[in-house]
C-alpha cells in the first residue's frame, strides 16, 4: 500500500481561508493518506484568554497540568474536529483521533534534566495494525498531537515527532511518503527569498550545506528528522509551502524533496 503522511501547523490552522483552500487540495490527493496536525499558536490564544499563560524553552512548550487541559481542549477538541467536519463536507470520511483513539500512539513522559517540560510525551509505540484496518476502510485519521501513556495520561506531543512516527512505522511493510507543510517554499539558501529553493537534498549535500552554514539554523531538526525517516525506510520527504501540496503529489517542482543517498553499483 502507498501511504501519504501529511502534517500541517499554524501557518495553515490559524487561518480559516488557508484551512479551508489547503483541505480542498487534500481532499483531492491521490491514494491512502494521513493528517496530522498541532496548533501551538490557537493553544496560546485560547490559553490566555484563561489565565493560562504559555511558557516556552527553545521553542517547546512546557506543559503543566492547565496547559495540558488547554492544548487537550484545542488540538483534539476544536481544531480536530473543525478539520473532520470540514473534510466530511468534501465526501472524505475522515476519524479524528488523539494517541488515546484506539491506543494508537503510546508515549512516555519526558524525564527531567535540565529542564521539566511537564506532561510531554516522547512517542514509544505506533499501532499500525489498527491504522491499515482504518484505511483499508476507506477512513482518513486526522491525528492531533495528543498522545497517552497507556496508564490514563495525555501527554502533549510534538506534532512533526508524531508525524515522521507515523511514517516510520508503517514504512515497515508500505511505500511511505512524508509532507511537511509549513510557512516557507521549501528549504532555502536565503531564508529572506522564497525563489531560492534547494530541490533536491541528499545527505552528501546536506552535510555540505550544514558546513558552509548555509541552511537556517531552524531548519536543521527538520532535515534531521527527514533523514532519520528515510534512514527508517520511508521513501521520500517533502518540505514545502501547503498550498503547493497538489504540485508535489505530481511530480512537479514545487518544494524541497529530502531523499536517501543513492549510490551506482558496477
Amino acid at each position: 500500500m502507498k501511504i501519504s503522511i501529511i502534517k500541517i501547523g499554524g501557518n495553515v490552522i490559524d487561518y480559516p481561508d488557508k484551512l479551508e483552500e489547503f483541505l480542498v487540495l487534500f481532499a483531492k490527493f491521490p491514494g491512502h493518506k494521513i493528517l496530522v496536525h498541532g496548533g501551538g499558536v490557537m493553544a496560546s490564544r485560547f490559553g490566555e484568554s484563561l489565565g493560562v499563560m504559555p511558557e516556552m524553552v527553545d521553542g517547546r512548550r512546557i506543559t503543566d497540568k492547565d496547559t495540558l487541559d488547554v492544548v487537550t481542549m484545542v488540538y483534539a477538541g476544536l481544531i480536530n474536529k473543525n478539520i473532520v467536519a470540514k473534510l466530511q463536507a468534501l465526501h472524505v470520511n475522515a476519524i479524528g483521533m488523539t494517541g488515546a483513539d484506539g491506543n494508537i500512539i503510546r508515549s512516555k513522559k519526558r524525564p527531567v534534566k535540565e529542564i521539566d517540560y511537564g506532561f510531554v510525551g516522547d512517542i514509544q509505540e505506533v499501532n499500525t495494525t489498527l491504522i491499515d484496518h482504518l484505511l483499508n476502510g476507506d477512513l482518513l485519521p486526522v491525528i492531533n498531537a495528543i498522545t497517552h501513556d497507556g496508564k490514563g495520561q495525555l501527554l502533549n506531543t510534538n506534532a512533526d515527532s508524531i508525524a515522521s512516527a507515523l511514517a516510520t512505522s508503517l514504512a515497515v511493510d508500505h511505500q511511505v511518503n512524508l509532507y511537511f507543510c509549513f510557512n516557507k517554499s521549501g528549504v532555502l539558501i536565503d531564508e529572506k527569498n522564497e525563489n531560492s529553493i534547494i530541490p533536491l537534498i541528499n545527505e552528501d549535500i546536506y552535510k555540505e550545506l550544514k558546513k558552509e552554514k548555509v541552511i537556517h539554523s531552524g531548519m536543521i531538526p527538520k532535515l534531521d528528522n527527514a533523514f532519520e525517516a528515510l534512514r527508517k525506510g520511508v521513501n521520500y520527504v517533502w518540505i514545502g509551502k501547503a498550498e503547493n501540496l497538489h504540485l508535489a503529489a505530481k511530480g512537479k517542482l514545487s518544494g524541497t524533496i529530502i531523499e536517501q543517498q543513492r549510490y551506482d553499483l558496477y
